[in-house]
């Protein structure tokens, strides 16, 4: 069934979004703040700034008018930075259709308030949206994407008719979505992993090999479970296709913001310098400032993260976090060989 699909965020995730949507068929409406760009992005169906030398489909119609882009939609698809997620939000619910299924596709925490991406939407929506509400998540290089190569994600949501729904929509040849009912493990896996990436880009700047890279996916992908089962996540999601098939694709990516930045970091610039340099949003910074303040919330043990913290937010030089991590006191893998454990 074609359907009329309202993207929010011409960035390059919601670019290649509308990309999918159009292959199969849906009319996109895109929008971008910028009107130089959303014109730009319907008369030469090209969005140059994010995803260069690629021509988009001519059934993807962008509009820096909000109101106009969600209105008698029936599917909203969000693709906006964490940051301005609040905002967007408070931005369209006055146009929303009552029964609109909306689907968003951002990996990150609401800084300040630490709530998870559904949950922010929640808040702003004047009606209820549980019930049709569901996110994207897995691994899924934009730049891959939109140039058709073969992608797997998983769909997550509270209710099986708003999975299945999303499936129909976006999979195609392509693309391939499986569904998934923890919404609470996909949208904490999606967004933690961002963490581990920028750790293990500061690897590869710092020089070392694939050694120090495996174990710190593995000891990564550790302590991000420790944290989404705490916060009420289902333990298969991390081994899943948002967990440990996201972590892989996103730490060993040129196409990585996350691990881009710190590769430089690794290099000794500063995080202002990488964030300039990068010219897009790093999710991954403010991920590390906000899991941070959760572990130490939640009593949970993060190690690589609060490492990442001090390289970010204190000065911590890169080589000293290594050693501090090297360095530990000697315990189990899991916690479920210590024979102290309850």
């Amino acid at each position: 069934m074609i359907q009329n699909v309202a993207v929010i965020g011409a960035g390059s995730w919601g670019t290649a979004l509308a990309s999918v949507l159009a292959d199969n068929g849906h009319q996109v409406t895109l929008w971008v703040r910028d009107p130089k760009q959303a014109e730009a992005i319907t008369t030469t169906h090209r969005n140059e700034k994010y995803l260069p030398g690629v021509e988009l489909s001519a059934r993807i119609a962008a509009t820096s008018d909000i109101h106009a882009a969600v209105h008698e939609k029936p599917i909203v698809l969000l693709a906006v930075p964490s940051h301005a997620m609040r905002q967007i939000c408070r931005d369209l619910a006055p146009s929303l259709a009552s029964d609109v299924l909306l689907i968003h596709a951002v990996k990150g925490f609401e800084l300040g308030t630490l709530k998870r991406m559904s949950e922010v939407i929640q808040e702003e929506i004047p009606f209820e949206i549980s019930s049709r509400l569901a996110v994207i998540s897995g691994p899924s290089h934009a730049e891959e994407v939109v140039r058709r190569q073969p992608t797997t994600v998983v769909v997550a949501s509270e209710s099986e008719s708003s999975m299945l729904r999303s499936q129909d929509l976006l999979m195609n040849r392509n693309f391939r979505v499986y569904t998934n009912p923890d919404l609470i493990g996909a949208e904490l896996a999606g967004a933690l992993k961002n963490i581990i990436a920028l750790g293990a880009g500061m690897s590869d700047g710092l020089g070392f090999g694939d050694n120090a890279k495996a174990a710190l996916l593995t000891r990564g992908l550790a302590e991000i479970s420790r944290l989404g089962l705490k916060l009420g996540a289902m333990p298969p999601t991390f081994a899943g296709l948002a967990g440990i098939g996201d972590l892989v694709a996103t730490c060993t990516s040129k196409h990585s913001r996350n691990w881009r930045a710190g590769f430089l970091l690794g290099q000794g610039k500063k995080l202002e310098e990488v964030l300039q340099e990068i010219g897009m949003v790093v999710e991954g910074v403010r991920t590390t400032q906000a899991a941070d303040v959760l572990a130490k919330r939640e009593d949970v043990e993060m190690p690589i993260t609060h490492v990442l913290y001090g390289v970010l937010f204190e000065g911590k030089d890169p080589r000293q976090g290594v050693e501090q991590l090297m360095g530990r006191l000697k315990t189990y893998e899991t916690e479920y060989l210590n024979p102290d454990h309850v």
